[in-house]
């Protein structure tokens, strides 16, 4: 069976089991929380949104009241609903599939987003709004949401992958952190931490491919799949990735496994504000989980590009992320597009990303406007400077090769590499590729 079918009879079983009270848990197809904006206009044309991410509707109140006030003669009504993660994707689904049901504008998470791209394609194309602003964007976020030479999606944020160097770690080690330009750097650095404080340098995570491994091999031009969908899973670049993660902890001994699997863990945060290690990788937009789970690093935190693989190499990637479509199912079609390129395409769009959402925007040329670089709680913390470091790495950012077989490589790269090349030490990275690739390609037959 294709796997894009099963995914959709999947989707169509949890919606029968939850009409049947089969399960635990909320199975209900109710949102979790609904906000309406608009509502006491006369004469609003409704639009229906769909998130997983309640978060997100902060950035389309702001839009729809904005749009409210400069447009009286074309309101709109948003109705915003947030859902559970895969509640929401399997309800899309079923609505694509059978055609009803669905929302007019709704979020889809990156790694589902192939899992619509399926067939018979029921997203809008975009492109009249996004070809016109990708000469000063960061085109390779935009093609995540594409295929054959449309536009489906509009990105939420770059999702620059960056180092964060707890400073007062590194200062005590006599570590300058601008001169860690490569990966070598890093472990010549990383040994300096080891032996003159009480940190490791850094950490390796067992179940957070998207913030250790996939950002390390996107920076060298490598990924998962290639661009026409076959698995390179286990290649070379990938394999010489492992082996230094691996080799990080048990030869140089400068990170040690992740607490708690992954940097998103309460155990990681108490962890990483006690001092247990001087450095995390992760995209930009974790700068909120600092703010939220780790206050007290406040000012001890920089914020610099990845060590490169060899000079002159990239030195980021672009990690996680949401795009935005449009449904076929909209009620007015045109009227969604427009509203959706006003609140995620426009210049001011883009600038409410960072101040309402502090999320780095798509959109390049507005990374030095005055409303950007205005004080606010993330420069407060991590200091100035966040966006003139973006600027000299916005290049760096390759595309991400996404298939319907990428949450399988996700969930080996969890369940059997990370534990025996990382936790255990029992097998080596090209042993451990090899047989996660086998176990893929068997799902792919």
């Amino acid at each position: 069976m294709k796997k894009g079918l099963f995914i959709f009879f999947l989707g169509l079983l949890s919606i029968i089991l939850a009409a049947c009270g089969g399960g635990g848990g909320d199975t209900s197809s109710e949102a979790e929380e609904t906000e309406i904006i608009g509502e006491d206009i006369e004469g609003a044309t409704e639009l229906t949104f769909w998130t997983f991410v309640g978060q997100h509707v902060d950035l389309y109140r702001d839009a729809a009241e904005r749009w409210n006030e400069e447009n009286p003669d074309r309101p709109i009504k948003l109705v915003a609903e947030t859902y559970p993660f895969e509640q929401m994707h399997n309800n899309l689904l079923l609505a694509v599939q059978s055609g009803q049901g669905g929302p007019d504008i709704v979020d889809i998470e990156i790694g589902q987003f192939p899992n619509y791209l399926q067939g018979d394609i029921q997203l809008e194309p975009l492109n009249e709004y996004v070809e016109p602003v990708l000469d000063k964007a960061v085109t390779s976020r935009f093609e995540n949401y594409a295929k054959d030479g449309n536009y489906y999606g509009v990105p939420t944020h770059v999702g620059a992958t960056v180092m964060f160097y707890n400073t007062e770690i590194m200062d005590q080690a006599g570590v300058d952190i601008d001169s860690i330009q490569t990966w070598d750097d890093f472990v010549a650095a990383g040994k300096k931490v080891v032996e003159n404080t009480d940190s490791m340098m850094w950490n390796v995570g067992t179940e957070d491919w998207l913030m250790d491994m996939w950002p390390m091999i996107s920076q060298q031009g490598s990924d998962a799949f290639d661009e026409n969908g076959e698995l390179i899973l286990d290649n070379e670049t990938n394999v010489e990735t492992l082996q230094f993660l691996q080799d990080v902890i048990y030869e140089h001994k400068i990170a040690e496994v992740t607490p708690g699997g992954m940097n998103q863990s309460e155990e990681f945060y108490g962890y990483f504000s006690d001092g247990g290690a001087a450095s995390i990788l992760a995209p930009l937009w974790y700068m909120g989980r600092f703010l939220d789970n780790m206050p007290d690093l406040e000012g001890k935190i920089a914020i610099r590009p990845l060590p490169a693989w060899e000079e002159g190499g990239n030195r980021s990637a672009g990690m996680g992320g949401t795009g935005t479509v449009v449904t076929n199912q909209a009620e007015d079609v045109e009227l969604a597009k427009e509203f959706l390129a006003y609140a995620k395409l426009s210049e001011e769009g883009n600038i409410k990303l960072w101040t309402v959402l502090g999320f780095d925007p798509p959109r390049w040329d507005t990374w030095e406007s005055e409303e950007v670089r205005e004080d606010n709680k993330y420069y407060q913390y991590f200091g100035d400077g966040i966006f003139d470091m973006l600027l000299e790495i916005k290049d760096d950012i390759n595309a991400l090769n996404f298939t319907e077989y990428t949450p399988d490589v996700i969930s080996e790269y969890h369940t059997n590499v990370t534990q025996q090349t990382l936790r255990n030490n029992s097998q080596t990275p090209q042993e451990a590729l090899e047989q996660a690739a086998e176990a893929v390609r068997s799902q792919m037959e």
